[in-house]
């Protein structure tokens, strides 16, 4: 299952650095390569929404299927066991939250610049009619 994480890493890296390049003033020149770029990559990181559930799903059948280790009924190293599962649960539930919130970052930043040159387009010809 570590392939999976690994995956999910990168898209949101990928993601996170998009939003990043899209935002840093200054890129004016790069930004409407940018745009057509992530334009394009949006249908395809689509695919990162289902496989946040079927890894949250994954997540939550873990924590159901857990033996639980609580009082003296387990040893010292069963209970660090039970203790590093908990801890890479939580640490792989940050990761869907922030692939998600990437996702949807990115689609909703790459939306505005759309607009706003859409816009800047609408201002240069009305100033070019008067």
């Amino acid at each position: 299952m570590a392939l999976e994480w690994v995956v999910l890493g990168y898209a949101a890296a990928a993601e996170a650095i998009m939003v990043v390049l899209l935002t840093i003033p200054g890129l004016d020149g790069l930004r409407k390569g940018l745009v057509t770029v992530t334009r394009n990559l949006l249908k395809p990181f689509l695919s990162v929404v289902p496989f946040c559930l079927f890894l949250l799903m994954d997540i939550y059948w873990k924590y159901e299927t857990r033996p639980s280790c609580e009082g003296d009924s387990c040893t010292p190293s069963e209970h660090l066991r039970h203790q590093k599962s908990i801890m890479k649960s939580q640490r792989n539930a940050l990761l869907i939250a922030a692939a998600l919130i990437f996702y949807w970052l990115l689609y909703t930043v790459t939306h505005l610049v759309v607009r706003i040159e859409q816009l800047n387009q609408r201002v240069e010809r009305l100033k070019n009619r008067d």
